[in-house]
């Protein structure tokens, strides 16, 4: 085992994780500090680099043509930058008090100790599969990493039938339920929850339910997984539920993924309630001053609850490497939280949702009123109109917007960015009527579907305060 010394006077920077959070912090500290005050060494045990993960199942669906198309930055690039990337080498510890790490080569099994200045942690997520028999049998799939998506086409290219079962009904079990759909298997989705997207309160993903059933999905929800039984050949043959079990030449786990913290717990670092790391705003781990962490591995602030959450998305991922590499390179960013903003899709129904949900405000010991309103995507009159739901959670007495949730088609995902910003500027449903969003028939109704839920939250609330007077008054 060889111990690398630092290169000169420079610092050594050492990142463990080559996709977004970590090679965008590379990125960052090197365009700030060049090679002779900061040599960056940079681990990844996968083959690839920078890639959007969030693409595999359109990737996996056809309808982005390559893997490669998925690759913001090859490794040849980065290197050509002055990073010094070692892939398919995996870090098995760190040892804070030493400020080193074990590195070893996934190939050759050989090991040796890198020394580092500044540690950045970018380990990212691990899908969650079931601790059941035959989870880990051929034909059962995660889709975390490029390399995961292409053992998927392969079984699906020598698949002898052509049934496919998704477990888990969230964001990734959707959106591959559509993409085996578009590769032409017969699709059946078996998730715990009352309904799919349990991301949305029940009544939201019960419209996502209603679509997926239209489109061929068999969706079997309020079922547990059992067992993965398998054939004589030792492949996957079936789905097994305490009540059913359903035939399957390939399953796909959509279960979620869980902060990948094992190198982190070892070496004794702050983890938080859902098992990521917690760092402050400038995304230094707690407690550590030359220990950064970003992306899927680490915890963030949501800032309508004011507590923790994990949020595994490549959009903070990026910024968190941009806010890691602008401090390693000796600038100042910070980055404050989420509101917890996401969408996807089956096929042509958008489903977005950003703040809290009924469950989430409760936990927090908020009171609050819904509103839920059906409105058009563009003017009614205007071709191509298509209904859109929209939900909308307000604060009681103070009207603070706590969150919204929209179901629809064509249009309808990318319009939660507007309530994304105003939970972020903390208005009330009020403020947001008078907001003067853009208007034409060919996008909009006169009063856009969010508008028209802040309207009707706006009356609840009044309603609710008024009611509530005398009560007060004769307190």
């Amino acid at each position: 085992m060889s111990m690398s010394g630092g290169r000169g006077g420079a610092e050594r920077l050492v990142v463990i994780g080559g996709d977004a959070a970590g090679m965008s912090a590379a990125s960052q500290a090197r365009r700030l500090r060049g090679p002779d005050e900061l040599e960056i060494v940079a681990f990844e045990r996968g083959h690839f680099t920078s890639f959007s993960a969030c693409g595999i199942p359109y990737w996996v669906g056809g309808d982005v043509p390559g893997r490669d198309d998925l690759i913001a930055r090859s490794p040849e690039e980065h290197r050509a930058r002055g990073i010094d990337l070692r892939l398919r080498t995996e870090v098995t510890e760190i040892d804070v008090a030493g400020q080193r790490v074990r590195a070893r080569n996934v190939d050759t099994g050989a090991e040796s100790w890198t020394s580092y200045d500044k540690l950045v942690i970018a380990t990212g997520a691990r899908p969650v599969r079931p601790e059941l028999a035959g989870s880990d049998a051929p034909g059962v799939h995660g889709v975390q990493t490029l390399d995961d998506g292409q053992a998927l086409l392969d079984t699906l290219a020598r698949a002898r039938g052509r049934r496919a079962v998704v477990v888990g009904a969230g964001y990734i079990g959707v959106e591959m339920a559509e993409a085996l759909i578009n590769r032409g298997f017969e699709v059946t989705v078996v998730n715990r929850g009352r309904e799919p997207m349990s991301t949305l309160d029940p009544d939201m993903g019960r419209l996502v339910h209603r679509a997926m059933e239209g489109l061929g999905i068999t969706m079997v929800n309020d079922s547990a997984v059992t067992g993965l039984p398998t054939g004589e050949d030792g492949r996957v043959r079936a789905v097994a539920t305490r009540d059913a079990e359903y035939p399957a030449d390939v399953v796909v786990l959509g279960i979620g993924v869980r902060p990948e913290t094992g190198l982190a717990r070892a070496a004794g670092l702050p983890l938080g309630a859902h098992g990521g790391l917690l760092t402050d705003r400038a995304q230094r781990v707690r407690g550590h001053e030359n220990i950064w962490a970003g992306g899927d591995c680490t915890e963030l602030l949501n800032l309508v609850s004011g507590q923790e959450q994990y949020v595994p998305l490549g959009t903070h991922a990026n910024k968190h490497g941009q806010v890691i590499g602008t401090n390693v390179g000796g600038g100042y960013a910070t980055f404050p939280g989420v509101v917890g903003t996401a969408v996807s899709k089956v096929c042509d129904l958008e489903i977005a949702r950003t703040g809290l949900r009924e469950k989430d405000a409760h936990r927090v010991g908020l009171r609050f009123e819904t509103v839920t309103v059906e409105s058009t995507s563009r003017a009614g009159y205007y071709p191509g109109a298509s209904p859109m739901t929209v939900k909308m959670l307000a604060e009681r007495r103070t009207g603070r917007l706590l969150g919204v949730q929209i179901v629809g088609r064509e249009g309808a995902a990318k319009r939660v960015d507007i309530a994304a910003v105003a939970l972020t500027a903390q208005m009330t449903v009020e403020q947001m009527t008078a907001l003067d969003l853009g208007y034409a028939p060919p996008f909009s109704p006169v009063w856009d579907p969010v508008l028209v839920a802040a309207r009707k939250a706006t009356a609840k609330v009044r309603a609710q305060a008024q009611a509530e007077a005398p009560v007060r008054a004769s307190a």
